[in-house]
């Protein structure tokens, strides 16, 4: 474990109404403790985990915009809103980690084949190829298999994007041998009920305008799936039925 603790830091002078204190769960934040190696943050779009997400990458000195302290670009609307706002409080402080934004994750595979004109080796840590020679969600699997190793913190906003099912079963057995084995860390924003799964993880909802911890079988994604797949037809049929006049 490296990153214990995050604290809201407000000195005053802040503009509360502005982003991303609208944020009702962000704006309500005073500290949020981490007690295991991999957290997930939940939530409805627009219910601030990723804002958090970003926020903490940002003070780990991670490129907001996606990749490690030492990826350098930049793509639009990718700086963070609240870093100067929150404090982590670490044992031993990680320096080494990746951010992953689905979302510029084409950006990111961009960065990484201009640095292979240069050097062809750093190829090596993506699989041997370029990553936009590799389907979406091959590309995914190569970051996780050959970028991710001991002793880091790893931050990953939606991870599941690129996953078929199958692909997130085989996710979570990196996640378990790089906790296990490694020493690595996790905080991963994500909307899969597969992942939410993963054994003994804490897991922390966005919604109803606060952050606090939930059971699995308690969360949204848990009990809609659920439903859905235990009563298809007539959750179909309640879906499409007209409204009566």
């Amino acid at each position: 474990m490296f990153l214990k603790r995050i604290s809201l830091l407000l000195k005053g002078h802040e503009d509360v109404s502005k982003y991303p204190f609208t944020i009702a769960s962000i704006k309500n934040l005073k500290e949020l403790q981490l007690e295991k190696r991999v957290t997930f943050f939940v939530g409805e779009n627009g219910s601030g985990k990723s804002t958090l997400l970003e926020a903490i990458a940002d003070k780990c000195e991670f490129n907001t915009a996606g990749g490690g302290r030492n990826n350098l670009f930049e793509v639009d609307q990718a700086e963070s809103a609240l870093g100067d706002f929150i404090r982590l409080s670490w044992m031993p402080k990680a320096t080494n980690g990746f951010f992953l934004r689905a979302e510029s994750f084409y950006q990111f595979a961009s960065h990484i084949d201009e640095l292979a004109r240069q050097d062809r080796g750093i190829y090596d840590q993506y699989g041997g190829k370029s990553l936009h020679h590799q389907s979406h969600g091959e590309s995914f699997l190569t970051l996780f298999q050959h970028r991710f190793n001991g002793d880091a913190l790893y931050l990953l906003d939606e991870p599941e994007a690129a996953l078929s099912p199958a692909r997130q079963l085989a996710f979570l057995r990196i996640i378990h041998d790089l906790t296990e084995k490694e020493d690595c860390q996790f905080i991963i924003a994500t909307h899969s009920p597969i992942l939410l799964g993963y054994p003994d993880a804490d897991i922390y909802s966005f919604d109803d305008g606060e952050i606090r911890k939930v059971a699995f079988e308690d969360t949204d994604h848990f009990q809609i799936t659920k439903y859905f797949l235990d009563n298809r037809d007539r959750f179909l049929v309640e879906l499409f039925k007209e409204d009566e006049v």
